[in-house]
């Protein structure tokens, strides 16, 4: 038990007497201290577990393995693992970005682990599908180029890329806060991670998804389009796409109340 507190640096908060659990799992390059403007609206009603992914925040770096983690399967291992620990029931699991896919996944590897599921600027694949008129708002090349950019200074590209998925440029404290957090990060750990989850495809499982999902979605959302919120929606049986009133691809951050008001109507 020891042991899985500290490779995730979890931490159980909130109203610990109730019967329904939130879990809230950060994205690419945050850690849990992202939603902290998000929990106190749920504490008195839920017990509230953060932790942070491996690679990432106050994780156990010695846990990370680059074989384990090449895709997003090893975080949905571990996300598994961490649940059946703690001993949770009655969840709802809250996931920004990569995360999301990773509750999704999760839910469908384990049937019944979560009764309802929060997915916050999430998608199925980053990269365009021409031959399925798919978009997912990323070409390889773009890519390629992004993964040379973050090999070649990734300090320099950590700055650059958080203004950009930020997109707040009237509150650049923002992007910074941003651009330090993931320069926490070893370069080559997220190098990998980046890889892992720009170059994943998972919209074959959408259709089997059997909870209610509720989907949110910003404006100028240069990560995620609004047109894969919307793809996200028709293929997800029991889904609900809300938009946020925000731009940019961290509205946990960005426009905390906006998270909040969605997530109380579909709670």
């Amino acid at each position: 038990m020891m042991d899985i507190f500290q490779k995730h640096n979890i931490h159980i908060v909130g109203n610990l007497e109730s019967p329904q659990t939130l879990i809230f799992g950060h994205g690419f390059g945050l850690d849990q201290t992202s939603f902290q403007h998000i929990i106190p609206a749920f504490a008195n009603d839920y017990k509230i577990v953060l932790y942070d992914n491996v690679g990432g925040g106050k994780s156990d770096i010695n846990a990370f393995s680059f074989h384990r983690y090449a895709t997003i399967d090893g975080y949905v291992t571990d996300l598994a693992e961490m649940i059946a620990a703690l001993d949770l029931k009655g969840i709802t699991y809250v996931g920004h970005s990569v995360t999301g896919m990773i509750g999704l996944l999760t839910s469908l590897r384990h049937p019944g682990i979560f009764e309802r599921l929060v997915m916050i600027g999430s998608s199925p694949r980053y990269l365009d599908d021409p031959s399925k008129n798919y978009i997912g708002g990323f070409d390889q090349p773009a890519l390629n180029g992004l993964y040379d950019a973050m090999e070649s200074n990734f300090h320099a590209w950590a700055a650059g890329f958080s203004t950009l998925v930020m997109n707040q440029p009237n509150r650049p404290e923002l992007s910074a806060a941003f651009a330090a957090s993931l320069q926490t990060i070893r370069a080559d750990i997220a190098v990998a991670v980046a890889r892992s989850i720009f170059q994943l495809d998972h919209r074959q499982v959408l259709k089997d998804v059997n909870i209610p999902v509720l989907i949110l979605q910003t404006a100028e959302d240069i990560a995620v389009p609004a047109v894969v919120s919307e793809y996200l929606e028709s293929n997800i049986p029991y889904s609900t796409r809300v938009k946020v009133n925000a731009t940019g691809h961290f509205p946990q951050i960005s426009a905390p109340e906006e998270v909040i008001s969605g997530m109380h109507s579909f709670l």
